[in-house]
């Protein structure tokens, strides 16, 4: 797991990779196979794409799931027609190259849309063309951050509308995010903006202690978290209460590693 960065202050990001630029129709969230099992989340009635590295591969899924699957030229086309629990598939290579890929399937209501390719190790993203015809604003980290915090708390005449910012669903259902225990998380809204994710989460005291956040607490797969404030009173004070702003490559839910 990779540890985000976080400086003191709500926008004193450090990039640790540069933003990523896109124009034209919705680009995927990216995922390089590692032999560590991907977790796929499939909005219910929605259509999601996953490609694979492979030009064809076969599809092993329970016949039980309430689920339609296609597979065409190395991508997978899935619809889950009902919620259903986290269940194990493996999808083979069929080309030279083959291989196998496990993938912990789940569906959600609020599962995200945008379709996901899985990268070999060593394989690099292709760029997206540029399209001159709509000019695209990219955000980086610390503007993706300004953006949330603004849509949070600022008031709504000054609250920035731009057109590449994209509201995404995010399960708000409490999680034990950071270790240790004794803060509840509970994830507000989210945002897809190119191949990036930024999610508030609020984090609750419910100790009697006064609590420090350390980015290193977070499970996760995070390129940046900000704390609103880096200090939680203990429970009852009007300060036992923050949020966080957590940037990443997949939707919130996939980014979790399976935590939920």
């Amino acid at each position: 797991m990779k540890t985000p960065k976080i400086l003191s202050g709500l926008l004193a990001l450090l990039i640790l990779v540069p933003p990523i630029a896109w124009a034209g129709s919705t680009p995927p969230d990216r995922v390089v196979w590692d032999r560590t099992p991907i977790r796929v989340v499939l909005p219910v009635g929605e259509e999601r794409l996953v490609h694979f590295p492979s030009a064809q591969v076969r599809v092993g899924v329970p016949e039980s799931l309430p689920l339609r699957t296609l597979s065409v030229d190395g991508t997978v086309y899935w619809l889950a027609h009902e919620p259903f629990e986290t269940t194990r598939v493996i999808i083979k290579g069929l080309d030279e190259d083959g291989g196998h890929y496990l993938i912990d399937l789940v569906a959600r209501e609020d599962g995200p849309e945008a379709p996901l390719e899985i990268m070999r190790r060593g394989e690099r993203a292709p760029s997206a063309p540029a399209t001159p015809e709509e000019p695209h604003q990219n955000l980086d980290y610390v503007a993706l951050t300004r953006f949330a915090a603004q849509q949070m708390y600022a008031p709504e005449r000054l609250r920035p509308d731009p057109r590449q910012v994209i509201r995404a669903p995010v399960n708000t259902d409490p999680l034990p995010l950071l270790r240790g225990g004794g803060v509840e998380a509970r994830p507000l809204i989210a945002w897809r903006h190119g191949g990036l994710h930024i999610t508030v989460v609020r984090l609750q005291n419910t100790t009697g202690q006064a609590v420090t956040l350390d980015p290193r607490d977070l499970r996760g797969d995070w390129l940046a978290a900000t704390f609103q404030h880096a200090r939680l009173l203990p429970q009852g004070d009007e300060a036992d209460t923050t949020a966080v702003y957590l940037i990443s490559q997949r939707a919130f839910d996939e980014s979790l590693g399976g935590l939920r």
